[in-house]
């Protein structure tokens, strides 16, 4: 099992046990508002379960890790990547409400980078939904590059967003 630590948090491989946090994450209105629409169960629990298999650099699915507050052992959200092609990922990170604004995002998000480094990635992505303030500013406390606008690539209910894709090289 892999286990990442900062200053404040653990990240650790996601497991079975972790159901009800990934659902409360993806059920959560304003975690998932830049995420998705409204998501029926079945499909929370089919991205669960393809997130479980033991993960490696070959893997076609997410690494998934939890993120929790090391001192008090409370459970924050999840952060991880996927390898898009050889040496690059796209990173990504949901935080509960409650734990939202208070440097969580990014600090798990450096640990990724760290890992990503350890591995040998070259570079890595972000893709986060036009609107999404926050999750652009972290990026950009991170080292991450605004790269382009893809418009209108994205539907939310009714409603089509644009993609702003930010890039981080990975230098050794």
């Amino acid at each position: 099992m892999l286990a990442l630590h900062t200053e404040r948090l653990s990240l650790r491989t996601m497991v079975e046990a972790d159901w009800p946090l990934f659902l409360r994450l993806h059920s959560e209105p304003q975690t998932m508002q830049y995420v998705f629409g409204e998501i029926a169960e079945e499909q929370i629990r089919k991205g669960f379960e393809h997130r479980l298999p033991a993960w490696s650099p070959q893997s076609d699915h997410w690494l998934c890790l939890v993120v929790s507050d090391t001192a008090s052992g409370v459970e924050l959200g999840v952060s991880g990547f996927r390898i898009m092609s050889p040496g690059h990922a796209e990173v990504g990170c949901l935080l509960l409400p409650e734990h939202q604004g208070k440097g969580f995002g990014t600090e798990s998000r450096l640990a990724i980078i760290d890992y990503a480094r350890e591995i040998g990635l070259d570079s890595l992505e972000s893709t986060v939904t036009d609107g999404n303030i926050a999750s652009c500013k972290v990026l950009e406390k991170c080292g991450f590059q605004f790269q382009r606008r893809e418009p209108n690539a994205y539907q939310i209910g009714e409603q089509w967003f644009d993609d702003l894709i930010y890039h981080l090289p990975l230098t050794r």
